[in-house]
């Protein structure tokens, strides 16, 4: 295989620069043109480069000339985020690119969060990504929607999380694809709830619980476990519709919490009004 090392005439060079918010207004001044920009995308980037998790790539700002006086081709969405944070991020840009190559400028298919995590080796990625997608929603922003730009979770959280914790995020997927029989639950909502639930008690007592989810042998009515398992999927027009995730988790949790305080319930529900109850903490044997 023959490689040519050489330079093609013409081609953009790239300046590793710090662009903050002035810099960045300066280069939306000089746009060739002015794309209808996705706020969507705009505010997930934000969230990114203010939550520190901005990460230096080969994507990055193209003009048609030098940095002091080229035109912008391509990076409105990038230059707009660094403004609306007001935070300077390290960049990549690209001088002296032709003009003529706008119209192929991000044309590739993204990276999904579930091809990120391929590098795990694990199974069932798609219910992995989720189960950890809406985990960290819980965490971050349990008392609002779970849908829409604003709960988009960048992929390099989505791994960094399943490596922090995978033994937990892979033992959660298997009982989630289990508890989804017996549950009005989708496999994440199921999986989700007892991550969660997890994390606030000993295994004895999670065992315990599940047990009684999956037999339901020797439960009384009021049991919180019984009354779970009852709970019926929502009838929409002419079909069955799921629960939001968010309400799937909240019921799951509802129960959770009515069994650790021996409480006796018959009718578990969730309002979109009701802030998500928090998994109460059960304390380890010693």
């Amino acid at each position: 295989m023959v490689i040519d090392r050489g330079t093609p005439q013409g081609a953009p060079v790239p300046r590793l620069t710090q662009v903050g918010p002035e810099l960045a207004e300066i280069l939306l001044s000089r746009a060739v043109v002015n794309r209808r920009l996705d706020w969507g995308q705009v505010d997930f980037l934000t969230d990114s480069i203010i939550r520190g998790e901005w990460q230096l790539t080969h994507q990055g700002i193209a003009l048609d000339g030098p940095l002091d006086t080229g035109c912008l081709l391509d990076g409105q969405h990038r230059l707009n985020a660094i403004i609306k944070a007001g935070v300077s991020v390290w960049i990549y840009v690209f001088e002296g690119l032709q003009e003529s190559a706008f119209p192929v400028l991000d044309t590739g298919k993204r990276r999904s969060g579930v091809d990120t995590l391929s590098s795990t080796g694990e199974k069932y990625l798609p219910l992995l990504h989720s189960t950890i997608r809406h985990v960290l929603l819980f965490k971050d922003m349990p008392d609002s929607s779970w849908s829409g730009s604003r709960a988009r979770i960048a992929n390099g959280r989505i791994l960094a999380a399943y490596t922090e914790d995978s033994d937990m995020y892979r033992e959660a997927v298997a009982t989630g694809r289990s508890l989804s029989k017996h549950l009005f639950a989708s496999q994440t909502g199921a999986a989700v709830g007892y991550f969660v639930t997890n994390e606030a008690a000993p295994a004895a007592k999670v065992a315990s619980w599940i047990k009684g989810l999956t037999s339901g042998a020797n439960l009384e009515v009021g049991d919180p476990r019984l009354t779970l398992t009852k709970v019926p999927h929502v009838k929409g027009r002419g079909r069955k519709r799921r629960y939001t995730m968010r309400e799937q988790v909240a019921i799951y949790i509802k129960a959770w919490n009515a069994w650790v305080q021996d409480e006796k319930i018959e009718n578990l529900r969730f309002r979109k009004t009701e802030k998500m109850p928090m998994p109460i903490e059960v304390k380890f044997d010693r």
